[in-house]
């Protein structure tokens, strides 16, 4: 039996930030052709090492070698030189160009580019058929879906002459049905040759589809398995230093009163597409109602338009005591006056302003609060003072008031945005896409942080692309379709493929009313019961 090689060795990579030990003598060896999972906490140091092995950032000392050569990567146009590719969890590409046009973007050819393009598209062509990659080369990026984005990504790095993938975070924005489509196309790369380096905060993808993995820890390399020789109690504990409680442990739910009710919502957008179509439910006390879906079905729409965000163009909607329609809107400062917080989905484009400091991000919506506002100006000492007790609470790192947003890792930007809305003690809580980017501790202690407002007898709505994380955290679930509901059922009840089903609309329609109808029967039966 022939033995691999390694395609990548990384020995004693050590790298500073200042006072920040961000890699600490790292050592990784990745196996050619094997898909090598890459694991750790926000700040561990993965996107560190990575950053060093694209050349995006130099190291302080160390050796990397890679496939049996020595180099010191300066950019990343020598990365690529050497064979390695890079897919980043925020695509790099040009929406307006069509995919032909990203994928050469950099190595047009020369003055005659209708020959580099008609090159191009040849080998495009191949790669696409050889990996199972196909997508139209003359569509335009805003034109695809996240999947075939990512697809467009990968192609550029196998264009340029990848042998080495780096993932970071690929399946954050990815459906179930294209994460599925995605491990194949792993697969079908691992079969060419080809080596992929997986960065991710999921443990089943690192289960089902990683040869090895290693974990890192506070800028440490702290362990290395054969994915076959362990599992995901072990991972989670080696990544956290403790042990991790993977399940939400939650008992069963106090039902009480509706504090909103949702009646026939209909949203229209600025260009006449109808987001919403026909949306009615409730939403109790002491109840977290999951509301899943394949992303860009309403999710984002519902979120907003409950929250005074976006205007509602028919139907109703009744919270905390005040109704709300198309004639007598609600701002969102009335709303988060009546009790209603609000976690939006995309922490960058509405939860945070990225230049300001976590103290400042910590009071937006919240600054006329007279804690922190004598009435003209914002006491300094007591917004430090605010974003100190949030960070406490909500393990915020590093818990210094004072750095600018963008400094903090994904995860610890949602944990500050979080505080910000959970600490204020809200009756109705909107929450989007909570665990996003987020390591396995922090979605632990978020878990359980809604869990609590539940048990406290607040109403949660949550909004996840995860199942697994709509099926364990909530008590009820509805599925969103192309804007319309397609789908009601208890979380006890539900599973993936129930679930899946509902998100491609292949169950019978439902009465749109009818949730609030059985609700009134019974507050611990489904909504709706579905034959299935």
């Amino acid at each position: 039996m022939t033995m691999k090689k390694f395609a990548i060795e990384l020995t004693d990579i050590d790298k500073r930030f200042g006072a920040v030990h961000a890699n600490n003598k790292v050592c990784l060896q990745v196996t050619e052709g094997n898909i090598h999972g890459i694991i750790g906490e926000n700040g561990a140091g993965k996107s560190t090492l990575m950053s060093i092995l694209y050349g995006f950032y130099q190291a302080d000392a160390g050796q990397i070698d890679v496939l049996g050569n020595t180099y010191t990567f300066t950019d990343s146009h020598h990365a690529i030189a050497a064979g390695i590719g890079m897919v980043h969890q925020h695509f790099m590409l040009v929406e307006n160009f069509t995919v032909l046009e990203n994928v050469i973007l950099g190595t047009e050819g020369g003055e005659l580019l209708a020959h580099g393009l008609a090159a191009a598209r040849k080998e495009l062509t191949r790669l696409g058929e050889e990996y199972g990659l196909k997508v139209d080369l003359d569509a335009t990026i805003d034109t695809l879906s996240v999947g075939l984005q990512q697809r467009v990504e990968i192609l550029k790095a196998l264009y340029k002459g990848a042998k080495i993938l780096i993932l970071d975070e690929p399946t954050g924005v990815l459906t179930p049905q294209e994460t599925v489509e995605l491990f194949r196309i792993f697969s079908a790369l691992k079969q060419q040759g080809v080596t992929i380096m997986l960065i991710t905060h999921k443990l089943r993808e690192i289960m089902s589809i990683t040869d090895q993995v290693s974990v890192m820890r506070a800028g440490q390399m702290v362990a290395h398995r054969n994915t076959c020789d362990t599992d995901r109690e072990e991972l989670a504990e080696l990544m956290v230093g403790r042990k991790v409680l993977l399940s939400v442990d939650k008992g069963a739910a106090n039902v009480r009163a509706p504090l909103m009710r949702v009646s026939r919502l209909t949203v229209v957008d600025s260009q006449g597409v109808e987001r919403l179509k026909d949306v009615s439910f409730e939403l109790r006390a002491g109840e977290v109602l999951g509301v899943a879906g394949v992303s860009g079905n309403g999710q984002t729409e519902l979120l907003e338009a409950l929250a005074g965000i976006i205007p509602i163009t028919q139907g109703h909607i009744e919270v905390l005591g005040m109704e709300m329609d198309n004639k007598h809107p609600l701002t969102p400062d009335i709303l988060r006056g009546l009790g209603l917080a609000h976690v939006p989905e995309d922490r960058h484009r509405m939860g945070l302003i990225t230049d300001f400091s976590a103290s400042e991000s910590a009071l937006l919506g919240y600054h006329t609060d007279a804690n922190i506002n004598s009435g003209v100006w914002l006491s300094k000492a007591k917004v430090d003072a605010n974003c100190q007790q949030l960070m406490q609470a909500f393990d915020v790192r590093p818990a210094d008031p004072q750095l600018k947003s963008a400094n903090f890792s994904g995860g610890n930007q949602q944990k500050l945005i979080l505080g910000r809305e959970m600490e204020r003690n809200p009756e109705v809580l909107l929450i989007g896409q909570p665990t996003r980017g987020v390591d396995i501790g922090a979605i632990e202690f978020i878990h359980q942080r809604i869990i609590a407002m539940r048990d406290a007898g607040k109403a949660v709505l949550l909004v996840s692309v995860e199942l697994e994380e709509i099926m364990s955290v909530s008590d009820r679930i509805i599925v969103l379709c192309d804007g319309a509901i397609s789908g009601r059922i208890n979380a006890e009840d539900a599973d993936e493929r129930t679930l899946g089903m509902m998100m491609a609309n292949a169950l019978d329609p439902i009465d749109p009313l009818q949730a609030m109808n059985d609700a009134k029967s019974s507050s611990n039966r489904t909504v709706q019961e579905l034959d299935l």
